[in-house]
């Protein structure tokens, strides 16, 4: 075998209270697609800031060596120098900047301060032909779609000379189309020469575009798989990540489904810029108590605007319709309202509208329940430190205490403080919108435990998920959307893939 690209051997990343690497050894192969995998907070986005100078040198222990030298990156631009590039998950675009200023910015194309834009548009054009985006570089980066600003990014990276590619998460957030188009631009950038290491959760992706998948578990490396060998699944994946086959993606459930708890009826919502353009057309939807009911649909169908509208009227313009709960018709058309009504809403984006990650995790969770621990208008520290914990244990959010920050927590914890922070509130109803993505199997699972447990305590559950196989495994009965209409009511014995992706590509109801 050649001489590898990368070796990074025995390293060791400690934080205050935790142990994040221990002796985790990496080895790359010029030329090939690498992939990271793990479950959330075994360490993967770690070792990655490792290798690209995010923790420089003399913060962990352990030896980088790339293209055979040994090396001691100061920061990022110490790693970028030598031909390592990194795009983490939270792309690091400026939204009101033009494509060709985020393209250059730190490596401005001219000559004595003073740019020359004439040369930095023709080299943007020839970068973003790479990468296959027909974009005007000078177009605003917050005016085009999350799939072309992936695209962005990684021409920003060629635009360095770059060596090794290190992407992370670099999916969770496409929908197919522009998933497919960015692993068919890492195959073309391999076919170049250009070495890419990928973490992702999407073990299907993984298994078809990776040449070798290194799996690390709990901060240590435990194997890493030759995908080239063909005995590699997602089974085999999983079984590496969890250390156990996950031969039921979803724990057991028996539902106790009781009475009808909330009617969601002839619901019209316009869009926030255009009351006329309907996003949401003559809903109906049913919840009863214990249930957990699926929403379907595809990129557009109005998922997320149906819910956000539902829950304090939060989304658009509520043009008709009715919100009945336990027989009665609700009047709530402000957050706060819809909160007293004994709603909740789990966002389907968790960092930028579920938490702020200025937070302690005590802070987060009590957040939307303050009124619960209030005296006399000022929080009481003694209850708020109880529920918190309450909840941390409850719901197996793994963290050295609640005074952490939930910046510093993994995806799924993350998503568990957002569930713990709407179960303080005591809800009868939960709307969780993809209470899944981007996190790991292993996650996966204690949500699915979590959303069984909350049906079996009498409430009803509203899950919208972009995965039919997780809608087909959790869900008691799946409502299907198309362009803003309800078109089918669908019980799981009768549901599979085939007749849901039917019913979401039809324009109307049978």
């Amino acid at each position: 075998m050649s001489t590898p690209i990368l070796t990074m051997r025995d390293i060791t990343k400690e934080f205050p209270g935790v142990r994040a690497l221990s002796d985790v050894n990496l080895s790359v192969q010029r030329g090939e697609i690498h992939s990271i995998c793990g479950e959330n907070g075994a360490g993967k986005s770690t070792l990655m800031k490792v290798l690209s100078g995010v923790y420089p040198h003399g913060s962990y222990l352990g030896d980088i060596v790339f293209e055979g030298q040994e090396m001691e990156f100061k920061g990022i631009r110490d790693s970028e120098a030598a031909g390592i590039v990194i795009i983490h998950q939270e792309l690091a675009l400026i939204p009101e900047l033009s494509i060709v200023e985020n393209l250059f910015l730190g490596n401005e194309q001219g000559k004595a301060g003073v740019i020359n834009w004439p040369v930095a548009r023709q080299r943007a054009l020839d970068l973003l032909a790479r990468v296959g985006l027909d974009e005007d570089p000078n177009s605003q980066v917050k005016n085009i779609g999350i799939g072309k600003q992936q695209l962005v990014e990684i021409a920003k990276a060629l635009a360095k000379d770059v060596k090794l590619l290190i992407l992370d998460e670099p999916t969770a957030a496409l929908n197919d189309t522009d998933s497919r188009h960015l692993l068919d631009l890492l195959l073309g950038l391999k076919a170049k020469g250009i070495t890419s290491i990928m973490i992702s959760h999407k073990l299907g992706e993984i298994e078809e575009v990776s040449d070798s998948i290194t799996i690390i578990r709990d901060g240590r490396t435990i194997e890493t798989l030759d995908v080239t060998m063909g005995e590699v699944n997602e089974n085999r994946i999983i079984r590496g990540m969890v250390g156990r086959d996950l031969d039921h993606r979803f724990p057991p459930h028996e539902p106790s489904v009781g009475d009808l708890l909330l009617e969601i009826r002839d619901w019209s919502v316009g869009h926030p810029h255009d009351s006329s353009r309907l996003v949401v057309k003559n809903a109906n939807l049913s919840i009863r108590r214990g249930e957990i009911v699926g929403l379907a649909g595809l990129m557009g169908a109005g998922r997320t605007e149906l819910a956000r509208s539902v829950f304090g009227e939060s989304y658009g313009h509520k043009l008709g319709g009715e919100l009945v709960k336990d027989g009665r018709t609700l009047r709530a058309n402000t957050v706060q309202k819809a909160i007293d009504a004994g709603l909740a809403y789990v966002t389907e984006d968790r960092k930028s509208l579920g938490l702020n990650l200025l937070d302690t995790i005590k802070v987060s969770i009590t957040a939307a329940g303050l009124r619960k621990i209030r005296r006399r208008g000022v929080v009481d520290e003694r209850e708020e430190v109880l529920a918190a914990e309450r909840y941390r244990k409850s719901m197996n959010i793994k963290t050295p205490s609640i005074e952490e920050g939930v910046a510093k927590l993994s995806g799924g914890n993350q998503q568990k403080v957002v569930l713990g922070k709407w179960m303080f509130t005591e809800p009868d109803v939960l709307i969780l919108d993809e209470p899944t993505r981007g996190i790991d199997v292993g996650a996966k699972y204690e949500i699915y435990e979590i959303i069984n447990r909350l049906a079996d305590s009498g409430r009803g559950v509203l899950v919208i998920s972009s995965e039919l196989p997780e809608l087909l495994g959790l869900c008691d009965r799946i409502y299907t959307l198309s362009a803003g209409v309800i078109t089918a009511d669908v019980p799981r014995a009768q549901a599979d893939q085939e007749i849901l992706m039917r019913y979401m590509t039809q324009r109307k109801a049978d």
